[in-house]
């Protein structure tokens, strides 16, 4: 097994590795390699005693993954791509509740999770009561430095991440979005070192809009209101990913019975932003092929063989 960690984050494939050999693993089962020259990395993916290649990262990345790999007929590939996770929020749920929970899956880790809350869909009848309980929350979040216990939002992985999601705001406010984050001291004079970036409440908000339809990977929240069941759907399936969703609802048998209608291969009912080991993760559309975690997790890391046996005459 060999681990190529982000650049970004070199020391956890080495910590892995560490964890291993310190349990007696044989020595070089599990090795690391750092690269950031996709030309040999695209060498190792070609090589023929690699078997299986799973990749975690943007679509362009997995693309030109799977394109190297596909120059051999028995290439194995698993992807974990983009997402652009939706919420719908319907008429009948606690709305206090649901925002602490929609905030925390927006953004926990400054929002840098595949599974992250991007979008949040809210029938007309609440619409405006969700906003203002969504406003108390992130009035007493705090953004600063991730090691002090008190820390909410820390910062994001890097400038270039803080540029997309600063763009993706103000694309949405260029074209008609209301920016209606509540004052927030930590949030107007965050720590001047590090690539800080503080959560934003938007609303009037569409699907014209970068913030709606790109993964924006950060600790933003775009409310768009919707006047029933019908139009969420249509609104949470507009779109070229498909990894997680959630549907918040007191009336759990039609959360279930809309989940049938999202195009996402993990659909939450009244929870978000939580991988459970015992549930496939697969991601549908662009968000990834193959699956991991679960009993069918193993089948991508195994290979079927068929043993046929006719006991020898006596």
């Amino acid at each position: 097994v060999i681990i190529k960690p982000s650049p970004q984050t070199p020391t956890i494939a080495e910590k892995v590795v560490s964890a291993f050999n310190e349990a007696g693993l044989p020595k070089d089962v599990i090795q690391y390699f750092h690269c950031g020259d996709f030309q040999k990395i695209e060498k190792l993916v070609k090589n023929p005693n690699i078997q299986l290649v799973c990749f975690t990262g943007s679509v362009a990345g997995g693309l030109a993954v799977q394109k190297a790999a596909s120059d051999r007929v028995d290439s194995r590939v698993g992807l974990e791509l983009g997402g652009k996770d939706p919420a719908y929020i319907r008429p009948d749920v606690d709305l206090a509740w649901a925002a602490e929970e929609i905030v925390d899956g927006a953004v926990f880790n400054s929002g840098q999770s595949c599974c992250s809350i991007e979008r949040v869909y809210v029938n007309e009848k609440v619409h405006d009561d969700f906003v203002k309980e969504v406003q108390k929350v992130l009035a007493n979040y705090k953004l600063g430095d991730p090691f002090d216990k008190s820390t909410h939002v820390g910062p994001v992985v890097s400038k270039r991440s803080a540029e997309t999601i600063r763009a993706h705001v103000k694309d949405a406010i260029s074209k008609g979005a209301q920016d209606m984050t509540p004052k927030n001291s930590s949030f107007e004079s965050p720590p001047a070192d590090g690539n800080y970036v503080a959560p934003v409440l938007l609303t009037n908000v569409s699907h014209r809009m970068d913030v709606m339809t790109e993964e924006t990977f950060g600790p933003i929240i775009p409310v768009m209101k919707v006047k029933d069941d019908a139009e969420a759907i249509k609104w949470m399936n507009d779109s070229q990913f498909g990894l997680t969703a959630s549907i918040w609802t007191k009336e759990t048998e039609k959360g279930y019975e809309l989940a049938d209608d999202v195009e996402a291969g993990t659909v939450f009912v009244n929870r978000c932003d939580y991988p459970a080991p015992d549930l496939a993760w697969v991601g549908w559309k662009e968000s990834g092929k193959g699956q991991t975690l679960s009993k069918f997790g193993f089948d991508q890391f195994s290979r079927l063989k068929s043993y046929h046996i006719k006991n020898y005459p006596k």
